[in-house]
C-alpha cells in the first residue's frame, strides 16, 4: 500500500530497527522515531524486527503506506487515541470460574485433566483494534516495491519452549536455527502479532498452526540476532530501561515484598534486561573482528555490526506514578491489592497504563531524548551514506 519509487533502497540498505517489548512503555519508541524521522525525513529502515508490544509497532511500520516518516506519524496518532479498553478487558466471572474449577479438581484429586486459566485479561479488544487499524497486506506490497526487505516478529512456543521468529521477506530471505531459537519464513497474520504480545498468565496463548504461542520476550536471549541474521550491518535499538537503575527508597528488611513488586521484577527481567546483555555480546564480537589480521577469514562468518542503543533519560516505571487512578476500575482494584502503589510496584502499572495521559508523556520523553542526542544519532546514520 505504500506509494514508493521503483528504485531499490541504497542509502540505508543495511539498516534495521529493533523494537523490544514492554506493554504501554512501547509508546516511548514512537516518540524516539518521530524525532529522528522529523529531522531526517528520507530515512528508511528496510529491516524491521519486533517482539511483544514492539512487534505491534514494527508491524504497523512495515504495513503502512508512504515513507517511514509518514508511517511513524500514523503510528503516533494511533497511540494517542489508544485506551486500556482498546487493549484488554477483565472478565471476573471467567477468572472465578477457572479458579473454582481448579480448586475443585485439587480437592477431589481429579486427574482427568489439568486446570486451565486462559489469562487474567482478555485480549479481544486489541485484536479488534488492530483489525481496524492495520492492513497487513501492505507488508507484501512494500516488499514488492523495494522499500522493505523483511519484517520479523518473535514469539515463544509453549510446545517446544523455543523462541520462534516469524519472518516475511523475499523468497531468498534467510532463516536460521540456533539453541532455543529458530526462524521460519511465513506470511505474517494478525495471530502472529498477537502471539508475540501475549504475556503469559496475563493474556491467553494464541494458537498458530503448530501449537500455542506466547510473548516472544520470555526466552529471547538475543533480541538483536534476528536483524543480524537478516543481513543488517547497522542497528538502531530502542530500550525502555534507563542507563542506571532508579534510586529506590530504603525498605526495612522485615517488610516483605508486595506481589506487585515481585511481578514488576519479573516483567523487567523479561522485557528490559536481554537487550543490554545482547549489546555487550555484540560489542565483544566487534572487538574480536577488529583485531583479526587483514584477509583472515572470520570464524562462522562473523562480521562487524554497528549498534546505536537509545534509552530513556528517566525511569518509565516511576513516570507511571500518579497515573494509576486511570486504570480500569477492576484492574486498579487488583493492582492496589497487590501493592501497586508502592514505589517499586509502579513498574507493573507502567506496563498496563495504555492511557493517553501516560503514553503521550512517554512519547514526549522519547522525542526530547532523541532530540537531545541528535548529533550522535545523525553521525550514526550519516555513515550509512558511505
Amino acid at each position: 500500500m505504500r506509494t514508493v519509487a521503483e528504485e531499490p533502497i541504497s542509502r540505508f540498505a543495511d539498516l534495521a530497527l529493533v523494537l523490544s517489548g514492554g506493554g504501554a512503555r512501547a509508546s516511548y519508541q514512537v516518540g524516539v522515531l518521530a524525532a529522528i524521522t522529523e529531522r531526517m525525513p528520507e530515512l528508511e529502515a528496510p529491516i524491521l524486527t519486533g517482539v511483544s508490544a514492539g512487534a505491534i509497532n514494527a508491524t504497523s511500520l512495515a504495513s503502512s503506506a508512504g515513507p517511514l516518516a509518514s508511517a511513524v506519524g500514523t503510528l503516533r496518532r494511533e497511540w494517542k487515541r489508544l485506551t486500556p479498553d482498546d487493549v484488554y478487558c477483565v472478565q471476573p466471572t471467567s477468572i472465578v470460574r477457572s479458579s473454582v474449577t481448579w480448586l475443585l479438581r485439587l480437592l477431589m484429586r481429579k486427574r482427568s485433566g489439568p486446570g486451565v486459566m486462559r489469562g487474567l485479561m482478555d485480549m479481544t479488544p486489541l485484536r479488534q483494534h488492530l483489525t481496524e487499524t492495520m492492513v497487513l497486506d501492505g507488508i507484501a506490497r512494500n516488499i514488492a516495491a523495494g522499500r522493505l526487505d523483511a519484517v520479523a516478529l518473535s514469539a515463544t512456543s509453549y510446545t517446544t519452549g523455543r523462541t520462534v521468529t516469524f519472518v516475511q521477506g523475499h523468497e531468498d530471505t534467510p532463516v536460521w536455527e540456533r539453541a532455543l531459537r529458530v526462524a521460519v519464513r511465513t506470511e505474517l497474520r494478525l495471530d502472529h502479532v498477537l502471539a508475540s504480545a501475549a504475556i503469559p498468565i496475563v493474556f491467553a496463548a494464541v494458537k498458530l498452526e503448530d501449537g500455542f504461542y506466547g510473548d516472544g520476550s520470555v526466552r529471547q536471549t538475543a533480541p538483536l540476532a534476528p536483524a543480524i541474521h537478516l543481513g543488517a550491518r547497522k542497528l538502531i535499538a530502542i530500550s525502555m530501561k534507563t542507563q542506571r537503575d532508579p534510586v529506590w527508597p530504603s525498605v526495612p528488611i522485615g517488610d516483605y515484598p508486595a506481589t506487585a513488586e515481585v511481578i514488576s521484577l519479573l516483567l523487567n527481567a523479561v522485557f528490559l534486561d536481554s537487550i543490554d546483555a545482547d549489546s555487550e555480546r555484540l560489542e565483544r564480537v566487534n572487538q574480536l573482528v577488529a583485531v583479526l589480521p587483514q584477509g583472515y577469514a572470520t570464524p562462522q562468518g562473523l562480521r562487524r555490526v554497528d549498534l546505536l542503543l537509545l534509552r530513556p533519560s528517566r525511569d518509565l516505571g516511576l513516570l507511571a506514578k500518579g497515573y494509576e487512578p486511570k486504570l480500569p476500575s477492576l484492574v486498579r482494584f487488583v493492582v492496589r491489592g497487590m501493592g501497586g502503589r508502592r514505589e517499586r510496584g509502579y513498574d507493573l502499572v507502567s506496563y498496563l497504563m495504555f492511557d493517553p495521559a501516560y503514553t503521550e508523556t512517554l512519547m514526549d520523553l522519547g522525542y526530547s531524548d532523541a532530540a537531545a542526542q541528535w548529533p550522535r544519532i545523525e553521525q550514526f546514520l550519516e555513515v550509512s551514506e558511505g
